[in-house]
């Protein structure tokens, strides 16, 4: 059975669009997501439609070789998509375990990487994992592009099983984190005081930002952060957005503040839906960069910041990883230990002063 390039004309007849087809049953067709004009009025598309056909042509024989790589034919579409992508978002689904998202994630960047809607298995090839590894390296710190990388090698080497690759493309390619992540800046108790001193038009994201800062909470979990979270006896209780585990945490005196503050707006209505209305989180940065510039404080703070100065000052004030941990929402001390703490004295100049002095040596 072969494979049909058949074109498809848009309803205003001027472009046609092309798929592949080898029958007429569903699942037996593929877009290619490439067209024509249907009639060239210059150079310039008379070029492009050679070049669109050229590359039609091309996935045609991708689809036909990766058959042949599976090593059975068209038969073979039935047990494993011609479409790695498609493999990968079938794995995805059927393998995505409730609370980790690397999965998925994995698969976002990597359609990310390649841009293409249609990848053959003959192009899934060392070199490729070897490019998506460096691509995941220039892109995430610290473990990120190494949990990436590994969903990725997990698909592979199920693909590989079912006989999708005859050996797995990424076995020698190693999953590698960045040992030298970037530090991010955080604020200090004497910056918090300054941005609760600090006047700002936007009361959201002010009010927002100082509500994270006092309980911990990403930008992604505050957004969203609605009245039925907060219980009566000043304790929040969510479900974290990116881990999908419940945390309980309980509210401090500022927090109490805004919430009151916020409640109050409501002159006796019901509250419902959520607490903060905030713009996204590159508008919300944005916005946060510009208050602090207004406060005095010459740091790069982005939301992310108020996560690690909650953590950084809890653990200044000696509580223990643990308790910390369990604050932030963690099932294990591994993240306050890696990501979640002071990386350099506040004062290295006091450090120093313990060394003996001129005078006690004499």
């Amino acid at each position: 059975m072969g494979i049909q390039i058949v074109p498809r004309c848009t309803r205003s007849g001027k472009k046609i669009y092309y798929s592949l087809e080898w029958g007429k049953k569903p699942g037996q067709r593929l877009a290619t997501g490439i067209f024509t004009y249907t009639h060239a009025a210059n150079r310039i598309q008379e070029t492009y439609n050679k070049e669109a056909f050229r590359l039609v042509e091309i996935q045609r024989a991708h689809l036909l070789l990766g058959w042949q790589s599976l090593g059975n034919g068209v038969s073979s579409w039935r047990k494993c998509s011609p479409n790695f992508i498609d493999f990968y978002k079938e794995y995805v689904r059927q393998n995505e375990q409730l609370g980790n998202k690397h999965l998925a994630g994995s698969l976002r960047h990597f359609r990310a990487f390649i841009n293409i809607p249609f990848l053959s298995p003959v192009d899934v090839t060392e070199e490729l994992a070897k490019r998506y590894r460096k691509y995941l390296l220039d892109r995430f710190n610290g473990e990120t592009p190494a949990n990436y990388f590994t969903r990725f090698k997990q698909v592979l080497k199920a693909a590989t099983r079912q006989g999708y690759f005859q050996q797995n493309p990424a076995e020698q390619v190693s999953a590698k984190g960045n040992k030298n992540k970037i530090r991010k800046n955080h604020l200090e108790a004497e910056d918090y005081l300054r941005l609760l001193r600090t006047p700002f038009f936007n009361q959201e994201v002010s009010e927002a930002f100082i509500f994270s800062c006092y309980t911990g909470m990403r930008w992604c979990d505050v957004y969203r952060l609605s009245w039925k979270d907060v219980q009566s006896n000043n304790v929040l209780i969510i479900v974290q957005a990116k881990t999908l585990v419940e945390n309980m945490i309980p509210l401090h005196r500022i927090s109490q503040v805004i919430l009151t503050k916020r409640s109050a707006r409501f002159a006796g209505s019901v509250k419902e839906g959520r607490i903060f209305h905030l713009p996204t989180a590159n508008g919300a940065n944005k916005l946060l960069s510009q208050w602090c510039n207004c406060a005095g404080i010459k740091k790069h703070i982005t939301w992310n910041s108020a996560r690690l100065s909650y953590s950084i000052l809890l653990q200044d004030a000696n509580i223990d990883g643990a308790t910390v941990s369990l604050l932030l929402g963690h099932t294990s001390t591994k993240y306050v230990n890696q990501t979640y703490r002071r990386y350099r004295p506040k004062d290295l100049s006091a450090v120093i002063n313990h060394l003996p002095d001129f005078n006690t040596l004499l």
